[in-house]
């Protein structure tokens, strides 16, 4: 941040360390720490489903193009899943057809090493075939298995080496559920030894070795709410691990060992469009959601279990895009096409931006920039200035449109184009 001292900048550094550490321990099996496993870029919005990596991470400080430079681009078909990392491979899924596509590449040389298929495609509503109904879910992987979200409400478990299939989960038949009405959209979480996903009308835990359902909570019924668009995370609240997961009609904290509803509150939305992916402030958490408002609930440890309160709102609504949180500021990209920056003790807006954007942005930060990729293929480094917009550089990285995430490791940023994966190195 602008002008930050010493001490402040000693501050962040070790608190992004512990609670990149800490939640890492939580999500990945003890087993990989221990072997020496550092997870990449392995999920959505990042090992830590938060869009952060450690402040001292290395970190494009320039990206014009003889600083951040096209190390290679391989042309795949259409799809919105980011790409997703091991430490050699980089992993994409498209829609071919009427086949889903999965292939690895060569971190270094773009040199495929794999592709697997399987017959999953369909049509999204009428009012959203200028999107497209291509495949949308951003698959997991665990250090050694790559987990897929198909359109068709399937999961498929791949051996993220040779691609080779080792189980599948159709939970439109395991559940006798409705095919949602825009496919399989949650990207999948894997904690430990399990996977959870909102599929099959509800929210769904997995042995993650062999597929088996341990249970399903949150049931909808009907096709209206079908399954869920926004991806879980997890957090510790008030001492308790437990999984946060946002329906299309409400935000909940489970108990992801016996899926036990812990708090749950209605959160309103336009169509039942909650998107994001919920954010963790301390003991609070803040959503936005489309046709709402942006909120923070306070959630309280209570004798006879958890108490949820709404400690602010604010009119600005957020839409497809999760925030980035730094210190007591979340930054946002708004469903009227601008940035804002909210103030998360108050709720108050400390600024909004002139400028417009596209409908979509997805953004990485390191506590102290934001790296800010638009759906029409502008690439902002923008820096964490809770008093203004502050876009230090910006540039056309691709023609093509840039619905999927971006994905960074190292000194290698992942730009996931609609029918192409390119790599650039700094």
């Amino acid at each position: 941040m602008v002008g930050q001292s010493l001490s402040l900048q000693k501050a962040m550094k070790t608190y992004f360390t512990l609670s990149t550490l800490a939640l890492s321990m939580s999500l990945f099996p003890l087993g990989f720490l221990l072997h020496g496993f550092e997870p990449e870029w392995n999920q959505w919005r990042g090992p830590t489903r938060d869009g952060m990596i450690p402040i001292d991470s290395l970190w494009p400080k320039n990206i014009s193009e003889d600083k951040l430079r096209l190390k290679w681009k391989k042309s795949i078909a259409k799809g919105y899943p980011g790409p997703v990392l091991s430490k050699d491979l980089v992993f994409t899924v498209e829609t071919k057809g009427k086949n889903e596509v999965v292939r690895a590449f060569d971190r270094k040389t773009g040199e495929q090493k794999w592709e697997t298929q399987w017959q999953g495609s369909m049509s999204v509503p009428f009012f959203a075939w200028k999107n497209g109904s291509w495949v949308r879910s951003t698959p997991v992987y665990d250090g050694k298995n790559l987990y897929v979200g198909g359109m068709r409400d399937h999961l498929v478990c791949l051996d993220a080496e040779s691609g080779n299939r080792l189980w599948s989960v159709d939970f439109m038949e395991r559940y006798e559920s409705p095919l949602p009405a825009f496919g399989f959209v949650c990207s999948p979480l894997v904690m430990g030894e399990h996977l959870y996903a909102q599929a099959g009308s509800g929210l769904c835990k997995l042995d993650k070795q062999t597929g088996k359902s341990e249970w399903r909570i949150l049931e909808v019924k009907g096709e209206k709410y079908g399954s869920a668009f926004s991806s879980p995370t997890f957090a510790t609240i008030r001492g308790v691990r437990q999984m946060v997961v946002q329906t299309r009609t409400d935000l909940a904290g489970i108990d992801p060992k016996k899926g036990k509803v812990l708090w749950k509150k209605p959160i309103e939305a336009y169509r039942g469009m909650n998107i994001l992916t919920p954010a963790i402030a301390g003991d609070s958490v803040f959503t936005s959601s489309y046709g709402g408002k942006s909120l923070l609930f306070e959630v309280e440890k209570k004798n006879d279990g958890f108490a949820v309160a709404q400690k602010w709102e604010n009119i600005q609504e957020a839409y497809m895009s999760s925030p980035i949180l730094i210190g007591d500021f979340c930054y946002l990209h708004l469903r009227k096409q601008r940035m804002a920056c909210l103030k998360l003790k108050t709720g108050e807006t400390a600024w909004i931006s002139s400028e417009s954007f596209g409908k979509y942005m997805s953004m990485v930060s390191n506590g102290k920039d934001i790296l800010a990729l638009d759906e029409d293929g502008t690439l902002y480094l923008i820096g964490a200035n809770p008093e203004q917009l502050l876009i230090r550089q910006k540039r056309t990285i691709s023609q093509a449109p840039t619905w999927a995430h971006l994905a960074i490791s190292g000194n290698q940023l992942f730009v996931r184009e609609l029918e192409a994966i390119a790599c650039y190195e700094w």
